[in-house]
């Protein structure tokens, strides 16, 4: 453990508002780092790092700003253009536990046009770099699921990718796709996840088991809902100089009850969205219809509780539009997680992020294969290696060779990535 403090070390890229974070600080992870572009997702997790007990150093470490002792800092930065070892120029490579990373996943998104590794936005490259370059313990990688399926479509790139993590030193635990539903989120969220294990650390790895019960929209929002609705308390809103909308409130409450009960199911997955495209709503017209088997209105994001417009946000007949906070409830964020920015800007926070209890989860399962004593033990064999036949194993062969000659600084043609069949 770098820390000598009882907790794991880890630096985290692509932070967003901090769910990835949320998970592996609840799985014992002190993030030394965390680095994100966008300004308001960033401002977030400065938030909630300054205001929870655990991610800053007690009274701070002015003294020493760049050291491992200042850890929990947020950098509002391109990860291009992050550089650990000055950041941290007591860490040494090899020293740290975790490098995490919820790489964009617009180039693999089943939603997009899954140009992979011809998309600009695609930073695998980068976080490879950076395996590499601290040499981590483990590595967890997270995307979405257009990523691994189709199989074919992107196998070659994986391959290309294995291989080269393969050369650094680091043992293949899988690649799986995990469905968030099956680990306390009440929504359908399949992600990808890779976890790797230096060589020199791995003992095994066993991933997280489901749970057993998933938790429905209703279990999940019930509370927040009786109190917007007004149903044991005045909520704001309700009693204007104009109008008593009590009544009205709770008879919209029983309607909304109704139908999230009898649904008894998960919500379908939140859709974070981009600047460049489209406001707060709660997706494309399936995922609308879904919601609407709810007993909820995704036509648009209610206004925080405090500040609500009551006729809009409950009174409609196609039922509640969720708050920002409730969408928060639903990607299984801890329930006085923080995010800043406008309503819009806080919710695309949201709908990108990578739910905490899945992350903990895996974590969790990272954290125990860590500390495994004993021998070690061979790493499993790469999946297309597995299914090649014996001229495409001299390939893969030839192909880490020429990964660990690039590392030692040879310089030879660029690889052609041919797909494994």
């Amino acid at each position: 453990m770098g820390s000598g403090s009882g907790r794991l070390t880890s630096i985290e890229i692509c932070a967003g508002a901090g769910g990835q974070a949320a998970g592996l600080h609840q799985a014992g992870f002190r993030h030394l780092g965390m680095v994100e572009i966008d300004i308001h997702a960033a401002a977030s997790l400065e938030a909630n790092v300054k205001s929870r007990e655990g991610w800053r150093p007690v009274g701070g470490a002015d003294q020493e700003p760049k050291s491992k002792a200042n850890f929990g800092r947020v950098f509002t930065a391109d990860v291009n253009d992050f550089k650990p070892f000055q950041e941290f120029p007591d860490l040494e490579s090899g020293e740290l536990d975790l490098l995490a990373g919820g790489v964009p996943c617009p180039p693999f998104s089943l939603a997009g046009k899954q140009l992979g590794q011809e998309d600009e936005r695609d930073l695998f490259p980068r976080m490879l770099d950076l395996v590499e370059e601290l040499k981590p313990r483990a590595v967890l990688i997270e995307n979405v699921r257009g990523l691994l399926e189709p199989e074919e479509k992107f196998a070659p790139y994986r391959a290309h990718l294995l291989d080269r993590l393969d050369a650094a030193g680091y043992a293949y635990c899988g690649w799986r796709v995990l469905e968030a539903a099956d680990y306390g989120v009440p929504q359908l969220r399949p992600r990808a996840l890779l976890v790797m294990i230096r060589k020199d650390c791995y003992r095994g790895f066993e991933w997280p088991e489901e749970q057993p019960v998933q938790t429905t929209v209703f279990q999940a929002l019930d509370a927040s809902m009786r109190e917007r609705f007004g149903m044991d308390h005045d909520a704001p809103g309700l009693v204007t100089p104009k109008k008593d909308f009590r009544d009205d409130a709770k008879a919209c409450y029983e309607v909304w009850r109704k139908k999230a009960e009898q649904a008894a199911s998960v919500a379908p997955t939140l859709v974070g969205g981009s600047k460049k495209h489209g406001g707060a709503d709660l997706g494309p017209t399936r995922a609308k219809a879904a919601w609407a088997v709810q007993g909820v209105n995704g036509l648009g994001v209610a206004n925080d509780k405090d500040k609500p417009d009551v006729e809009r946000d409950l009174l409609r007949k196609a039922g509640p539009m969720i708050t920002v906070k409730q969408a928060a409830i639903i990607q299984g964020f801890p329930q006085d997680w923080i995010f800043t920015g406008g309503k819009t800007a806080q919710y695309r926070q949201i709908g990108n992020a990578f739910p905490p209890p899945v992350a903990e989860a895996v974590g969790r399962s990272i954290a125990a294969a860590l500390a495994l004593t004993g021998p070690l033990k061979e790493p499993p064999v790469l999946p297309h290696h597995e299914k090649a036949v014996p001229e495409q194993r001299k390939t893969a062969v030839k192909g880490r060779q020429r990964l660990q000659a690039e590392a030692a600084g040879a310089e030879l043609p660029a690889p052609v990535l041919e797909p494994v069949r």
